[in-house]
């Protein structure tokens, strides 16, 4: 027996469901706009065959366009996103018609910033093919392209018409793809959902398994959870920022990386150095922290980074969009489920949490 789709909705000035389901890509046109005429499907050449099969179901009832994007943060530039806009204007794109992201959180953040922005906001269905999509990229209303100085330091808020998270879409995922997936879950755990913690630390061949029931309890804790946030502050005023734990170093290493680590690989360093910077400030315990090292390492994500690196490191997190008036911002824990803001840590401070995860 087929367990039914789960319905979350993201509250906000346009609210909008995330489903969480199977089979849900064969049902892909009854959320698009009745007055839609055309649409465009973005995607890489990684779920290339997919977004051939989600074409031929849609054209009949619509003209169907295809946008192939380069992989992962490669998609993630403005000229990729120019190529998108591009093809919309060759076939005349309107208001009334949309962009479809079908892909990983690079592509649905591409798409959402290529819908947010072709005539001030057409609409757009997101399709998220990894777990790192599903949980983060595609829930939230982000969209953005990075530049040289960082990552997403371009973009809107802007909110999907739906988002479809297909669990059959996994069944062919690397395992390591899955894993850095992960960091995402692991976080909305520490900082607000407890009970993810516990599932994964039970069984972690079981609760990474996309086939299990298990998986997907903890794919959909997360994402009700970042649905819940974004719903009470979708512009990332106040609330919102909890999400971001992890992500002011995570985001500095992908930028020294030259985005070749996964974005989960980074935000779990991010992580494991903002503990080890609330540990340094008597706000976390030992055994907490040890928590994040153990749950990380036995999802195989890393916990450490060269030392060497640090001044590289500061100079990024100081250029940060979550930098106000040049005072570096941390989201730290005072316990599990207990987030807080840190605001302008002293260097020495700073220097000493990123000896702890030397390495």
């Amino acid at each position: 027996m087929t367990t039914p789709a789960t319905h979350i909705t993201v509250t906000g000035s346009t609210d909008y469901d995330v489903v969480v389901g199977r089979g849900l890509l064969e049902d892909v046109a009854a959320h698009l706009a009745p007055a839609t005429r055309k649409v465009l499907i973005v995607h890489t050449a990684t779920v290339g065959a997919r977004a051939n099969a989600l074409r031929q179901s849609l054209l009949g009832d619509y003209e169907v366009l295809i946008a192939e994007v380069p992989d992962a943060e490669a998609a993630k530039r403005i000229e990729v996103a120019a190529f998108c806009w591009q093809i919309m204007g060759q076939a005349d794109f309107s208001r009334t018609d949309a962009v479809i992201g079908f892909g990983g959180g690079a592509v649905t953040d591409l798409a959402g910033f290529v819908a947010a922005t072709w005539l001030r906001g057409v609409q757009v269905l997101l399709l998220p093919t990894s777990v790192l999509g599903m949980v983060d990229a595609a829930v939230g209303g982000k969209n953005g392209v990075n530049t040289a100085e960082g990552k997403n330091l371009v973009g809107t808020f802007y909110a999907p018409r739906a988002v479809l998270c297909d669990l059959d879409t996994l069944t062919d995922l690397p395992r390591n793809e899955i894993l850095a997936g992960f960091a995402e879950i692991v976080k909305a755990g520490f900082i607000q959902v407890p009970e993810i913690l516990d599932i994964i630390e039970r069984d972690v061949e079981v609760a990474t398994d996309p086939a299990t029931p298990e998986f997907r309890r903890v794919v959909e804790l997360a994402i009700a959870m970042k649905a819940t946030v974004v719903g009470e502050d979708f512009t990332e005023r106040g609330l919102r920022e909890i999400l971001n734990y992890g992500h002011t170093l995570g985001h500095a290493v992908e930028h020294a990386e030259r985005y070749g680590w996964r974005h989960g690989a980074a935000v779990a360093v991010g992580m494991m150095y903002a503990a080890e910077l609330a540990r340094l400030t008597g706000r976390l315990s030992d055994e907490v922290v040890d928590r994040h090292r153990r749950i990380l390492e036995s999802l195989t994500l890393p916990t450490s980074y060269p030392v060497g690196r640090w001044q590289s490191l500061l100079a990024t997190m100081q250029r940060d969009k979550k930098t106000r008036s040049g005072m570096l911002r941390f989201i730290v824990l005072d316990d599990v489920g207990k987030p807080t803001v840190l605001e302008g840590p002293d260097a020495s401070l700073l220097f000493a949490a990123y000896q702890e995860i030397g390495s």
